[in-house]
């Protein structure tokens, strides 16, 4: 019999890669119509989302294994390899025989039962060998093309990194792509100050931009008083590198304030209470479910002074005259791989490029819309200088052009040396690796009067 954890587990592989699913949606709607809950639960997502992450080195170690390209094997077949050696290789609590033996079932299960010996032979000789085996794929990140299988990173990343990074920083950032993602949330001001201890809160970073006094960091399960918390608006679900985004755009009580690309609201939430439900707030999506998150996040969190528009934000659907605008738009979230765990297969420098012109044109358009003397926040949670440092590089250029309106680049690096970017050091590049949050571009415009 195929354990139900281990069933699901691989489903969520095959659906993953066999059909784009992604892994969360995928694996949660199952999860509930199979009913799994609780411990079984657990051990199911923690062997969907680890064989996800760790394709790029499975992969590498069936082609050793196995002598032939992954390209060359039934999708079912590949998918119980991933699922066995993702066992084998990164999960202690699994005996040997039984990460094989549920392999070849699996694949028996899926209608592809002449594979079996194939299975079965590669799962074994990587017990046999996983010592060496891991040494050789897992022991050396000294240039791209290792860091790449050693990491589980697709390897245009890898030779991203190391070229924009430099190689330490580079590995630095693929390891942390496979710890845990940070769980934060941010104390909804209504709740009260201090707010009621919750167990096994701590504080984390240091004394800086990385540490504000609303935001915690939980260790271990989140438990049903916390969900409790998160439903009665008390908590929000955010990161400390996205909270870090709200306090420099510093939102102050009567203004006029443009959340730009808003969805879900996370940060219309945070600064609707930086306000004090004193000004207001416009929530500009274009998508319409996402506009509905951010209506319902505002409802939540009892903010009244939130106005959410189904309106393109790269082309001016207001007067210009707004006293601040986060300018937050669609990126490649390569700060944000840990807490997702098919994002790093879903990339490419394609995507980047066309995520680059729109991100252009939004942040033109906030720069248009704030009024002169105003603050302007450009964001992105990415690490890509395509996405950072180049697109305030090019703003400045259209702005000494006379195509837009001239505005002053403020320098958040004097103000946080230890975030400061390594390419334009008057904007910040918080990391993943370094900061223990998620990762984020920001730069600071101040529009001229």
């Amino acid at each position: 019999m195929i354990a139900p954890a281990r069933a699901l587990a691989y489903e969520t592989v095959r659906a993953t890669f066999e059909r784009d699913v992604h892994s969360e949606r995928f694996f949660r709607e199952a999860a509930e119509r199979e009913s799994l809950a609780g411990r079984e639960r657990a051990q199911a997502q923690r062997l969907a989302y680890g064989a996800v992450q760790r394709r790029g080195t499975a992969d590498a170690a069936i082609e050793r294994l196995a002598g032939r390209s992954t390209r060359l094997l039934d999708p079912p077949v590949l998918a119980a390899l991933r699922l066995g050696l993702y066992e084998l290789l990164f999960a202690d609590a699994t005996p040997d025989h039984a990460a094989v033996d549920q392999a070849v079932e699996l694949v028996k299960g899926a209608g592809v039962g002449h594979a079996a010996g194939l299975v079965n032979a590669v799962l074994r000789r990587a017990a046999r060998e996983r010592e060496s085996l891991a040494e050789a794929l897992l022991g050396d990140d000294s240039t791209p093309e290792r860091a790449a299988v050693a990491h589980s990173a697709p390897l245009w990343l890898a030779q991203m990194w190391w070229k924009e990074l430099g190689a330490d920083s580079a590995r630095s950032l693929l390891a942390a792509c496979n710890e845990p993602a940070e769980t934060a949330f941010r104390v909804s001001p209504a709740s009260g100050a201090p707010f009621p201890p919750i167990e096994r809160e701590r504080r984390t970073g240091t004394e800086s931009l990385l540490s504000l006094p609303e935001m915690m960091v939980v260790e271990g399960r989140i438990d049903e008083e916390i969900l409790r918390r998160i439903a009665g608006g008390e908590l929000t679900p955010q990161s400390r590198g996205s909270a870090a985004v709200v306090e420099l755009l510093d939102p102050r009580p009567e203004e006029q304030v443009l959340d730009l690309c808003a969805g879900p609201g996370i940060k219309t939430g945070q600064i609707a209470a930086r306000m004090g439900d004193r000004g207001e707030v416009i929530s500009f999506e274009s998508d319409p479910e996402r506009a509905a998150e951010v209506a319902a996040q505002a409802e939540r969190l009892g903010a009244r002074n939130v106005t959410v528009v189904e309106a393109d934000a790269t082309a001016p659907a207001m007067p210009a005259g707004f006293d601040r605008v986060l300018a937050d738009p669609p990126c490649s979230d390569l700060g944000a791989l840990a807490s997702r765990p098919d994002a790093r297969w879903r990339k490419s420098p394609k995507a980047i490029e066309r995520l680059a012109d729109l991100q252009a044109k939004i942040l033109a358009n906030g720069l248009r819309l704030l009024r002169p003397g105003g603050t302007l926040v450009y964001s992105t949670c990415t690490i890509s200088r395509r996405e950072g440092e180049d697109q305030v590089a090019a703003l400045e250029r259209r702005a000494a052009a006379g195509e837009l309106p001239a505005f002053a680049v403020d320098d958040l690096g004097a103000l946080e040396p230890g975030l400061a970017s390594t390419h334009d050091p008057r904007c910040l590049q918080i990391r993943p690796d370094r900061d223990r949050t998620t990762g984020f571009f920001v730069c600071r415009l101040l529009k001229d009067d």
